[in-house]
């Protein structure tokens, strides 16, 4: 490529469809009706913006789909909605027969990794591939502190109710060397100061205990082999980089990137890194038969 020629980039449009009452938005690029796709599936506090970047490049390479998923974004946000993995995964599921999607190479961050295994441990003939970035299978994981304050009643409320853009600021600072976009800071922030997603959070991380979540998952899928590709920001407070390197006791054969100046948001804080380990994968692996 010439230092002037541009990498193509697709258009990426948007969405929605509704599984059992509840409305998802979605990101949509690259052929429309494929029924091979790549599905970005984000955490918390999502939404699925966090993908858009790297849309523009993975919808070059195939169909690409990533949906707001209950509790954040612009998805709704119900009371009655179950929010557990279990529910996440189903709902998943849901979006993915809705859209025609067979065949999923899942690229998963945070909460969406447990959510999207949970999904592939029910489906393992429709994962076409795996992509983690800065999640895995977090066996004998202990929670963060920000998940054990979400965990505990009344100061969970507390914390969210009394949180500002400043505060948010500083506490996001912690393990991101390079710094997040102004534009992400002030849009977690927005979207954690909206009672609907707080009560997503809560009911998530109270209903969650992540090292039997994992151990779970790990004893469901270490027999699926699908392709794998692990990408980790080392500095992540939330996420230490030992569990990247525990992901092909899963997964043999994974292939881990560590990203040393990264932390817990690598597609914001350094989205090329991510592209140029994200890309490569895929083009070897759409299209290709399911082991």
């Amino acid at each position: 490529m010439s230092t002037t020629e541009l990498p193509r980039l697709a258009e990426v449009t948007e969405g929605a469809v509704t599984v059992d009452g509840v409305r998802s938005p979605y990101l949509h690029a690259g052929p429309a009706d494929d029924e091979e796709a790549v599905v970005l599936v984000h955490g918390n506090p999502g939404p699925k913006e966090d993908w858009q970047r790297l849309m523009t490049r993975t919808g070059v390479v195939a169909r690409s789909v990533a949906p707001d998923m209950p509790g954040f974004g612009g998805a709704d946000k119900p009371k009655r909605f179950v929010y557990t993995v279990d529910g996440y995964a189903r709902h998943l599921g849901g979006v993915l027969d809705a859209l025609g999607v067979r065949r999923a190479h899942l690229v998963v961050h945070d909460f969406g990794g447990p959510w999207g295994l949970a999904w592939a441990a029910d489906h393992p003939d429709r994962l076409a591939s795996l992509t983690m970035v800065n999640i895995g299978i977090l066996r004998d994981y202990p929670w963060h502190y920000l998940a054990r304050i979400w965990r505990t009643t009344g100061l969970g409320e507390a914390f969210m109710r009394t949180a500002t853009l400043p505060a948010t600021r500083l506490l996001l600072s912690r393990g991101n060397p390079r710094g997040l976009p102004r534009d992400v800071l002030v849009r977690m922030y927005s979207d954690l100061k909206d009672p609907g997603v707080q009560r997503a959070v809560l009911r998530l991380y109270r209903a969650t205990d992540a090292a039997a979540v994992s151990e779970y998952l790990h004893r469901r899928l270490q027999d699926v082999h699908p392709p794998t590709l692990v990408i980790w920001g080392a500095r992540d407070p939330h996420l230490p980089v030992r569990w990247a390197e525990r992901q092909p006791e899963t997964f043999p054969g994974a292939q881990v990137v560590l990203l040393e100046n990264s932390g817990h948001w690598p597609m914001h804080d350094d989205p090329v890194a991510v592209e140029q380990a994200v890309l490569p994968f895929l083009r070897k692996v759409v299209g290709s038969p399911v082991a």
